[in-house]
C-alpha cells in the first residue's frame, strides 16, 4: 500500500497494519540504526543557526520521532554526542540544552536527537533515513527569523511558516491529518 512515497499520493497511516519501522545510518555506514515510528512524515524544515552548523544547509531537523524502547543500535562505538549551549529567553547568557545531538564520529552525519525531558522518544534526522520516507503535501517552516540571510525559505499553500518554535508538536501534526498510527 501506497503511504506518499516518491510520486504516490499521501494516504493516511492508520489504512496501514502496523507502526513504519525506520533504518537509518551515517554516511560511511559506520553506524546503523532502526526504530518504530508513529510519525514518519518529515515535514518540518528548522532554520535555527544550531541545525544549520550541526546540519548544513537549512537543518531538516527534528521532524520525525520515534520510540525509544524499540531503537536498535550497531557501531556504538563511533557515535558521539553534541549539547548546543542555547540563550535562555531573549537573554544572551546560554546554558547546556538538555538535547543530546548524536552524530557519526567518523564521517559527522548528523543522526539523531533524544532529549531526557521526552525520554519515551527518539528524533531522527529525515537525513539519515534509508527507508523511503512518505512524502508530504505541506510543510512546516521553523525557526524561520533565525535563517542565514542566504537561506531561501520556501512559500506558497504548501508551505506554513513560524518565527520560533509552533505550539503544534510532531504528534498533532501527524494526528490532524490522519497520518499518525494509534
Amino acid at each position: 500500500m501506497s503511504v506518499g512515497v516518491a510520486g504516490c499520493n499521501m494516504v493516511p497511516l492508520r489504512a496501514m497494519r502496523g507502526i513504519m519501522r525506520l533504518k537509518g545510518s551515517c554516511s560511511c555506514g559506520a553506524v546503523k540504526f532502526s526504530l518504530d515510528s508513529h510519525t514518519p512524515y518529515p515535514y518540518m524544515r528548522c532554520y535555527c543557526s544550531i541545525c544549520r552548523k550541526t546540519q548544513g544547509g537549512g537543518g531538516y531537523a527534528i521532524n520525525i520521532m520515534g520510540e525509544t524502547k524499540s531503537f536498535k543500535l550497531t557501531g556504538e562505538k563511533n557515535v558521539s554526542v553534541y549539547r548546543a549551549r542555547v540563550a535562555e529567553g531573549k537573554g544572551k547568557r546560554k546554558t547546556l540544552s538538555a538535547a543530546r545531538r548524536h552524530f557519526c564520529s567518523k564521517c559527522g552525519s548528523a543522526l539523531w536527537l533524544w532529549d531526557p525531558r521526552w525520554a519515551e522518544w527518539v528524533y531522527p534526522f529525515a537525513s539519515a533515513i534509508d527507508t523511503p520516507l512518505p512524502k508530504p503535501l505541506e510543510e512546516v517552516e521553523i525557526m524561520v527569523d533565525y535563517a542565514a540571510p542566504w537561506a531561501e525559505i520556501p512559500k506558497g499553500p504548501a508551505h506554513t511558516r513560524f518565527a520560533e518554535y509552533p505550539e503544534e508538536g510532531i504528534a498533532d501534526w501527524h494526528r490532524k491529518r490522519l497520518l499518525d498510527v494509534p
